[in-house]
């Protein structure tokens, strides 16, 4: 049995039983440093060489200025640089033949262990001159720049760094010049095997932290306001040296007339609603830990008196809402498009009387990563272009979605909005540390104890 499947088995058993133990081992700052240039150094040596090939680009020139940096340099960087110096340039060479990768840094020092200077500015005072050598010298046939009309985060060369460089680069080599697009979503898309040892417990982590926060530990019916317990997410990333990229949401469904609007779990909520007996909770709530994002959603149910567990009811749509996860990824396919995946899983869906909503996106680098868009909350048509982009193996993905259930006992219809983060490793998703299939309940209950 692989590492990677001990983990996600490992992980699958443990879900939705995290409030009870402490929050998994996080390393000492020094020992993140280390262990994020040491998976960077690893992804240069194992995976670019492929991406390169795949991508028909021998020389992948990535540039930057200090804090305005390309999205690709940002995840080339050592761990003890919190961004570009002065000018950066990074020239990946591939000489082909099962070479290495030849890593150059056009720059006045190394950039962490993998790129070597490649400049001595007392011998060649000009940046720019200095990258033509380099060229003329390695010949390539194709030189790739990150420039994209659609995926954000490859088109991070600025206006003038590319007008600079063309001015520099002799014309014989401009036609040579092609966008690395596709290169660039690949790199940060693609995730090693190593990352994949590591990533279910950053996952695991995270799911620690938002269990204890759907639990007595953060909230008070009758006191805590759904802002109080976003606040408490924020506070406990930072007690425990973590990050996240995002400001969590905290939203209730409960039964009054209030009907369900996809803005007011984002910016349109209520800043002081208090939490009550009988409400249907839900949180979205990531971190980051070495350099690596997390994306969940998971529902709490707060008892009423005399209750032990949620009602049926609500269970019923909560299994509504796991059996659209199922057909959804049951969908993926090396090859298929974001857009073909979303639209035979909706036909499925609702051939079984689900009303599916789904919005799922690639995660990893960054929390919206780039890659395979399949579908938005508000696109349930499709996305054009990122939507376009074909399902690769070895990718991770937020699998975001929502399943519609008229509750009758409420007289009004809800949305059970989970989020999971898991890992297509070309044959199948696999969940990273489990899935909510059951609800976290306020208060925990002891079922031995209590005899229930």
């Amino acid at each position: 049995m692989s590492t990677i499947l001990l983990f996600l088995i490992i992980g699958y058993i443990n879900c939705c039983n995290f409030a009870s133990a402490e929050v998994p081992k996080i390393l000492p700052l020094k020992e993140q440093a280390q262990v994020i240039d040491r998976l960077l150094e690893d992804k240069i040596k194992t995976v670019l060489p492929e991406l390169m090939r795949k991508n028909d680009i021998d020389m992948w020139i990535v540039m930057a200025r200090e804090y305005n940096e390309d999205p690709v340099i940002r995840t080339m960087l050592p761990a003890i640089w919190h961004a570009a110096r002065r000018r950066t340039v990074l020239a990946m060479y591939d000489a082909g033949d099962d070479a290495s990768i030849e890593a150059l840094a056009v720059a006045r020092y190394d950039v962490g262990t993998v790129f070597k200077k490649s400049w001595d500015k007392e011998k060649q005072p000009n940046q720019w001159a200095r990258l033509v050598e380099i060229i003329v010298k390695k010949n390539p046939k194709k030189i790739g720049l990150n420039y994209s009309n659609y995926e954000a985060q490859a088109d991070g060369i600025t206006f003038s760094e590319h007008q600079s460089f063309l001015a520099a680069l002799p014309k014989k080599y401009h036609n040579r010049i092609v966008s690395a697009e596709k290169l660039a979503t690949n790199w940060l898309e693609v995730r090693t095997q190593n990352e994949m040892v590591i990533y279910p417990q950053i996952v695991n982590i995270a799911h620690h932290i938002l269990a204890e926060g759907l639990s007595e530990v953060a909230i008070q019916p009758g006191v805590t306001s759904t802002e109080d317990l976003v606040w408490w997410y924020r506070e406990k990333i930072v007690s425990l040296k973590l990050d996240t990229w995002f400001h969590p949401s905290v939203s209730i469904q409960r039964a009054d007339k209030e009907q369900f609007d996809h803005l007011r779990t984002f910016d349109k909520r209520p800043a002081e609603n208090i939490i009550q007996p009988g409400d249907l909770i839900h949180v979205d709530f990531g971190i980051t830990y070495l350099r690596l994002n997390t994306d969940t959603q998971q529902h709490a149910y707060v008892l009423k008196s005399g209750e032990y567990d949620a009602p049926d009811y609500l269970k019923t749509a909560l299994k509504s809402a796991n059996r659209l996860q199922d057909i959804f990824t049951n969908n993926f396919k090396v090859g298929r498009t974001g857009n073909e995946v979303l639209a035979m899983s909706r036909k499925q869906a609702i051939t079984e009387g689900i009303e599916p909503a789904i919005y799922t996106h690639p995660i990893g680098y960054y929390g919206h990563a780039a890659g395979t868009t399949l579908g938005m909350w508000d696109s349930q048509d499709g996305v054009p272009h990122t939507g376009d982009h074909p399902l690769h193996a070895n990718t991770v993905y937020a699998i975001e979605l929502n399943a519609s259930t008229n509750i009758k006992q409420w007289n009004k219809e809800i949305r059970i909005m989970l989020e999971e983060d898991a890992f297509f490793d070309g044959e199948q998703v696999q969940y990273l540390n489990g899935r909510q299939k059951q609800f976290h309940l306020i208060p925990r209950q002891n079922k031995s104890v209590l005899g229930k």
